[in-house]
């Protein structure tokens, strides 16, 4: 994982690096006691001063502050971006990973049930469950019926679509079949 992140620092290209260090300046301590002591400095020495260089309503300042604003959010929103693409990478990988996971254990499962069966154990009477677990995983079933389930609870509860918590860790997922 390590290599992988290394990896993907090494691909950035300079506008990557310039956005991410603007960002990171951005979301700083020092920028903001920058800010505060720079308004306070300006506000007060043309309030204060006889020949202000810009009087209230301070339309300089205001002119500074959106076009910072604008160039900061471009910067701000170019680098979420690019963590938002970065962290899609990493959900297909751990998807991948799952997947492998998943198949392993289920082949480890099969060879626990070949073992038990060869010294008499019915480990079928312990736990229901097994043939299903036994079964393959098939992602498009699981997947269509997660929508299917969500639809029916954003329905009810009149609440945007989004990952719902399952309703009891136990419950195996219905969707495991041959395929």
């Amino acid at each position: 994982m390590i290599g992988l992140e290394r990896e993907t620092n090494r691909q950035r290209t300079v506008l990557d690096r310039v956005t991410d260090q603007v960002s990171a300046a951005a979301s700083s301590k020092p920028f903001i006691i920058v800010h505060v002591v720079w308004f306070t400095l300006w506000i007060g020495l043309n309030a204060l001063l006889s020949h202000a260089f810009d009087p209230y309503p301070f339309n300089l300042l205001t002119l500074i502050v959106a076009l910072e604003a604008i160039v900061l959010t471009g910067f701000v929103l170019m680098s979420q971006n690019r963590m938002t693409q970065l962290a899609h990478k990493r959900a297909h990988l751990d998807l991948q990973v799952n997947l492998l996971a998943e198949q392993e254990l289920t082949a480890i499962l099969k060879v626990v049930c070949l073992i038990a069966e060869k010294t008499g154990i019915d480990v079928n009477r312990f736990d229901p469950r097994l043939a299903q677990l036994l079964s393959r995983t098939d992602v498009k079933v699981l997947a269509d019926e997660l929508k299917r389930e969500l639809a029916v609870v954003d329905e009810g509860s009149g609440q945007p679509s989004g990952p719902q918590p399952p309703s009891s860790a136990s419950e195996p997922p219905s969707s495991r079949g041959a395929t």
